[in-house]
């Protein structure tokens, strides 16, 4: 990387940053997430006041707690919130804009079009975001009822989340395993991890060019925040399991097809580092897993170039482009929402299951956006024209992925539409301080139905 990561190790604010940000999720987890209505915003700002002590921090994360609490904000709850104008305008475009808005670059048509989301996903009505997580049932039953006894607000939507019992997502796969490291973040790098400076990510700290990105204003609301993009997707777990079943040529073929597909067995275990059979030791050892690069893979025989995690994390397989992988990389949190399908089932039994993913990061259209429209969605940056993620591209039954091999290339056709997005929205992520700054601000004119108006929003979709 050509960037100053190898410089000097930042400090960070760990008390002031929301733990979400830099820490990991427990392996076994069960969570829930909210979002709110700002009806009226003087009372809202008062809950807010209330609950800011609970808002956990990335300082002693590891300490035992019966559950964690973060908070996000929308543009449009900013605005009820009365963040004024030369502020509100600080922020991105795509932020103001909002998810739905951005549904040509983000290629959330068809069946993932906004306007087949169920409310509140895109609407006008999401102000509030705030996720909890315990590693144990009964530590949700204190935040949750205390986040219903919040002033002001009105609840729009809820979604219970968590670990599978596998430890699987709802394909299959172990999931949660490449992530960059953020220089002075405080925990140990796992080997494989790319080391990344921490203003790619919050705001307040250099990023890969040596400089702070400038970041929303006044200073005390961008500092240690991040933008966050809350994403909503269905798992046709059984279309995948046919679709494999239809094309392998045995059982072993099938299992060989799936890796070929995300790039790892379902272990969890590297193609790149396991290429002929899956070694669930591999998979199960974060040492090892993701110690890998493609470097010596260039043509894909280990890992095709359009598998899922290459096109996700290319890591050094693009060293020979121009392309600096480490200012597009996301911090990513996901959870799985909805029951497994029974082993073996493959017919849909109308279940809603799927994965519910946050993507942190400084810039939503240099990374998070980047990510999605060039490396998942367009096969050109890796030579294979217009060809989509194999997994969660929006192809709609005319996918089309090249698995390279000796000597004939197989070539897999008529991929359906695994994944669809069933909502999103782009959210601002603060710090403590921030948080604790915008109760403080006065209410907007106008009253509590104040609220902003923007040609580029989802108002009249």
């Amino acid at each position: 990387m050509s960037g100053p990561t190898a410089g000097a190790v930042p400090t960070l604010e760990l008390e002031d940053i929301q733990g979400t940000v830099l820490r990991r999720r427990p392996d076994v987890y069960h969570g829930v997430y909210l979002l709110y209505r700002i009806d009226d915003p003087a009372a809202a700002k008062r809950s807010l006041r209330e609950v800011l002590p609970e808002v956990t921090s990335a300082a002693d994360w590891e300490r035992p707690r019966p559950f964690t609490l973060n908070v996000a904000f929308t543009y449009r709850g900013l605005a009820r919130l009365g963040v004024p104008p030369d502020s509100l305008a600080s922020f991105s475009p795509e932020f103001r804009a909002g998810m739905a808005a951005r549904k040509e670059v983000l290629g959330d048509l068809g069946a993932s079009d906004p306007g087949n989301w169920p409310p509140p996903l895109g609407g006008p009505d999401v102000h509030i975001g705030v996720v909890i997580i315990a590693t144990a049932p009964e530590g949700l039953h204190e935040p949750v009822a205390a986040a219903g006894r919040l002033a002001g607000v009105s609840l729009v939507y809820r979604l219970d989340v968590g670990s599978p019992v596998t430890g699987r997502e709802h394909f299959g796969f172990r999931d949660g395993i490449s992530s960059p490291y953020l220089l002075g973040s405080a925990e140990r790098p796992l080997p494989g991890q790319d080391a990344v400076q921490p203003g790619e990510f919050l705001f307040g700290y250099p990023d890969e060019s040596g400089a702070a990105p400038a970041g929303p204003a006044p200073d005390v609301l961008g500092r240690n925040g991040c933008y966050l993009a809350f994403r909503q997707m269905r798992a046709d777990v059984a279309a995948f399991r046919r679709y494999l079943r239809d094309q392998a040529r045995s059982p072993e073929d099938e299992e060989l097809l799936a890796a070929k597909i995300v790039g790892r067995w379902r272990s969890g275990a590297p193609l790149a580092l396991a290429p002929e059979h899956d070694d669930p030791d591999l998979g199960a050892d974060p040492t090892r897993n993701n110690d890998f690069r493609y470097h010596d893979d260039p043509r894909g025989l280990l890992v095709p170039r359009g598998a899922h995690i290459r096109r996700a994390n290319p890591r050094d397989g693009l060293a020979d482009t121009v392309v600096e992988t480490g200012i597009h990389r996301v911090l990513r949190r996901g959870a799985a929402y909805g029951p497994l399908l029974p082993a073996g089932a493959l017919e849909d039994d109308g279940v809603e299951r799927g994965i519910i993913f946050i993507f942190m990061g400084a810039s939503l259209s240099r990374q998070f956006e980047f990510v999605q429209q060039v490396w998942l969605n367009d096969g050109d940056f890796a030579g294979l024209g217009p060809e989509q993620d194999p997994l969660v591209g929006n192809s709609g039954g005319a996918g089309v992925h090249t698995i390279p091999a000796r000597p004939v290339r197989r070539r897999l056709t008529g991929l359906p539409r695994f994944v669809t997005v069933r909502g999103g929205e782009y959210c601002f992520l603060p710090g403590l301080a921030a948080i604790a700054w915008l109760t403080a601000l006065p209410d907007p004119a106008g009253g509590p139905s104040a609220a902003p108006h923007s040609s580029t929003s989802e108002d009249d979709r």
